[in-house]
């Protein structure tokens, strides 16, 4: 999905159990910013995702949508994708190199096996909810895949702003997440004008890197040599 200035237009009339009208709704801004250690700047403000569950549930339709996340250069591009729950993920390998995707999240595990250069494998991932995806191979790959049960979800741009258009009318749950820090949580009221301010400071000053373990929960035993 795109970071930078996304706007979700959202079809109101497809979910049932919203309150208001389709003339009762109106524009959701604000901006994420991180505190730092001293002498440190924020430089991914856009892998940040924000996004807003109504405290009325909706009724939404299980989604067969497909996003990318390729390999490349022993990274995953995008880093991170949030997605509706039900989405599938492809996981290209365009490294000149083999790869091996899993994730051991509790209830949404999945290991994509080895696989090399021009292939693709896909996971699903049905639940709501962060699953961290590693390579079984390189011991700092990471990415991660956010998986909402909700139509109003965003990457802000790279300054930190964002904005949601067409947000009906009602109560919400504004929950903004980044990997370095703890997810931070605020009620909101949407008036029918919409709603602007929302602005949220996330805190990454007790943020440290760990390199993850292998699929079988072992320590690398080469770290920093690729066995490919």
């Amino acid at each position: 999905m795109a970071k930078h200035e996304v706007r979700w237009r959202v079809a109101l009339l497809a979910f049932a159990g919203m309150a208001g009208t389709a003339s009762a709704q109106g524009a959701v801004r604000g901006q994420v910013s991180i505190t730092e250690r001293p002498g440190e700047i924020s430089m991914d403000l856009g892998s940040s995702v924000v996004y807003l569950q109504p405290v009325s549930p909706i009724k939404q339709k299980q989604s067969d949508s497909r996003t990318q996340m390729a390999m490349q250069g022993r990274q995953f591009a995008p880093r991170v994708a949030v997605i509706p729950a039900g989405s599938t993920v492809e996981f290209p390998n365009q490294d000149p190199f083999s790869h091996n995707i899993f994730s051991n999240t509790s209830g949404g595990a999945f290991d994509l096996g080895l696989y090399g250069r021009g292939n693709s494998k896909r996971a699903s991932f049905r639940k709501p909810g962060l699953y961290p995806v590693f390579c079984n191979i390189h011991a700092r790959m990471t990415g991660f895949v956010l998986a909402v049960s909700t139509p109003w979800y965003i990457q802000p741009g790279a300054d930190g702003r964002f904005s949601f258009d067409h947000v009906p009318a009602g109560r919400y749950v504004a929950h903004v997440w980044h990997e370095r820090a703890p997810e931070e949580t605020r009620k909101i009221v949407v008036p029918s004008g919409g709603l602007n301010g929302v602005d949220v400071r996330l805190d990454a000053r007790g943020y440290t890197f760990t390199p993850h373990r292998n699929k079988f929960g072992q320590e690398y035993t080469s770290q920093g040599k690729d066995r490919y």
